[in-house]
């Protein structure tokens, strides 16, 4: 009688990490296109020109390092960091500050540490935390939602060129974030009512609808099991558990909503598509809770006391530091064990 023996870990299905990051680069296009229709063609731009970057550093890098080019393009981690630091970046922001953030995010933050698998921080956020604090000005220069005030539309593409290519002024055309203006205004309760970015149908113009669609995209990926639901659980949570107390039971004026929180900013792409980076984040179960749970909270602390008015590239990144301890701490018990083992084992 033949026997079957089986061991972990179990893979059901065939599959390899190129097919696993282009489920990624699908889930993404949602956001994509709500940040288009509300912000324009920007951040398609920002896009190709990101992936285009991060394709020529990763192919130098290989060549450099004497490894097979065609068998790591194909594995498209290159192409997954730059789409979501594209993402991440303001729509006009100019070309070279792409440019510089996907070059880090890659040579520096990836290769440096000896390619995909080794890298201990989230690459794409490497790259935008280091734009955002060489940066700051570019950083924070974001269009006004498209439909916010009856004069206020999207730029047609040859404009977006010329702002993002060329060097045109886009300072005419700019406007605060949701989180931006609560944190100029907290406080003001005239000032607050008045302001039309905070009052989209249930949360920030515009905004709202970017995080939705991110949201969908997190389901699909949860979907087709690309990711599991630990880490955005524990970070939404603590978003909700957090703001809720802040707003109903302290003060209103000075600490925004619950809505607020979870659809502003980079909340729904850094919990689903940032957060969850297999690399660096925490691997047990109970792990991953906890981590997305640290990071909620850093991201609610930094937001409403920091200097940042987001804060989910900080919290990521000060969270993918403490990741390997958190998986010291929480690894599961082996079957026939009574405790999970910690560490190795001392020899006799």
């Amino acid at each position: 009688m033949a026997l079957l023996s089986v061991t972990s870990p179990h893979i059901h299905k065939p599959g390899n990490t190129g097919a696993f990051m282009r489920q990624v680069l699908y889930a993404t296009i949602p956001g994509l296109l709500m940040l288009t229709y509300f912000f324009g063609f920007g951040t398609l731009v920002n896009v190709a020109l990101a992936a285009g970057i991060a394709v020529g550093c990763e192919t130098l890098i290989l060549k450099l390092r004497n490894k097979p080019i065609g068998f790591y393009l194909n594995d498209y981690s290159a192409v997954v960091t730059a789409v979501l630091l594209a993402l991440a970046i303001p729509p006009t922001a100019p070309w070279w500050l792409t440019l510089i953030g996907t070059a880090f995010a890659i040579i520096v933050a990836k290769h440096l540490y000896g390619g995909l698998g080794m890298n201990p921080f989230n690459p794409a956020m490497v790259g935008y935390v280091l734009l955002l604090i060489s940066f700051p000005k570019e950083m924070t220069t974001w269009l006004p939602a498209a439909g916010l005030e009856n004069s206020v539309t999207v730029p047609a593409i040859t404009d977006t060129l010329n702002i993002i290519l060329l060097g045109a002024n886009p300072d005419a055309l700019s406007g605060a974030t949701p989180l931006d203006a609560f944190k100029t205004y907290a406080g003001q309760p005239e000032m607050l009512d008045s302001n039309a970015i905070l009052h989209g149908v249930f949360a920030g113009f515009g905004w709202e609808w970017v995080n939705v669609a991110f949201l969908l995209g997190g389901v699909y990926l949860l979907w087709r099991k690309i990711i599991t639901w630990h880490i955005p659980v524990g970070m939404l949570l603590a978003l909700f558990l957090l703001s809720g107390f802040f707003n109903t039971a302290v003060d209103a004026d000075n600490y925004p909503s619950i809505l607020h929180h979870l659809l502003s900013g980079g909340t729904m792409l850094g919990a689903f598509f940032i957060a969850t980076d297999p690399v660096t984040a925490a691997t047990s179960n109970r792990g991953k809770i906890i981590y997305g749970f640290l990071i909620g909270v850093l991201t609610y602390v930094i937001r409403t006391w920091g200097g940042y008015p987001d804060a989910v590239a900080f919290s990521v990144l000060l969270m993918n530091l403490a990741a390997p301890t958190l998986d010291y701490y929480t690894q599961p018990r082996t079957y026939g064990h009574r405790k999970p083992n910690k560490g190795l084992a001392k020899s006799d």
